[in-house]
């Protein structure tokens, strides 16, 4: 992958990030999360990531100032840059004219909360990559994935504890149910960790890079949302054995047991011990 020439393609530097900032009236809030990158190395190293290539579109979430998408736009046919605040979504395309005007055509801009998407105008997304708000990471991935079927791959930045959750394996301590219905759809794992000084304002936590591959959804006569269910109300109380957590779920005690022994699955077994196909074979065999 070639860099580009940067009279076509000028990144955001630490300056011009709070000068527009400060042009637009904005400051970064928690409510939605944003935690502008400053560092053009930073993006530089997530474009490398999320190894694209000339023919993807790509989907991004939270643009925000335009850091990643000045990044994404020499290497990519297409952008999708789906922004949940206005004076951003507006914004965006004038930065891109002024710091790549050779690469403006290649941008849409979305102005819309991504937990809301059902479809996305064409062309249809075959990567995701994004620096996603912490508080919204994990639905937003999941919802994605769920409603955009072209999506092939992608590469998040995320909190780190949410990272780890995400690319957890059964029986680590972070597996939970994002783990588990991540691998629903994809494979996960991590990609690399990012400090805090690249972030204006710098949180108060690391981040992680986290990479998905589409996988086939697993074999089951369940559909997503019944695996799902089994997958919450295993997490829901994890200390407790699968037998004792699932009995909402199945109606009583006694009839987590008869389910779970149907499953092939120990009784006594806790969640964090089970695969995304031991959840779908649970659900096949709800009463």
């Amino acid at each position: 992958m070639t860099e580009p020439d940067s009279a076509d393609a000028r990144l955001l530097t630490p300056a011009d990030v709070r000068r527009l900032a400060e042009h637009l009236g904005v400051r970064p809030t928690k409510t939605l999360g944003q935690n502008f990158v400053i560092d053009p190395g930073t993006v530089r190293r997530i474009v490398r990531a999320a190894q694209v290539d000339p023919d993807d579109v790509v989907v991004e979430v939270g643009p925000g100032l335009g850091s990643l998408t000045l990044a994404l736009l020499p290497h990519v046919r297409h952008v999708t840059a789906v922004e949940i605040d206005r004076r951003l979504a507006e914004a965006l395309p004038r930065t891109v004219a002024a710091h790549a005007p050779g690469y403006a055509h290649r941008l849409r801009v979305v102005a819309d909360d991504a937990l809301r998407i059902t479809e996305l105008p064409d062309p249809q997304p075959t990567a995701l990559v994004a620096n996603l708000p912490y508080n919204v990471a994990v639905p937003v991935v999941l919802h994605l994935l769920h409603r955009l079927p072209t999506l092939e791959r992608g590469l998040v930045m995320v909190q780190a504890e949410v990272a780890d959750r995400l690319a957890a394996r059964p029986g680590s301590r972070s597996y939970g149910a994002p783990s588990a219905k991540a691998a629903w759809y994809a494979e996960v794992r991590r990609a690399g960790a990012i400090g805090r000084t690249v972030f204006w304002p710098a949180p108060n936590v690391d981040s992680g890079l986290v990479a998905l591959r589409r996988r086939p959804a697993p074999e089951t006569k369940a559909d997503r949302e019944e695996v799902f269910a089994v997958v919450d109300a295993a997490f829901a109380q994890r200390r407790k054995t699968l037998r004792a957590a699932l009995s909402a779920w199945a109606g009583s005690a006694a009839a987590a047991e008869t389910a779970l022994r149907a499953a092939g699955v120990d009784p006594r077994t806790r969640g964090e011990a089970l695969e995304i196909t031991d959840f779908a074979r649970i659900a096949e065999q709800r009463p």
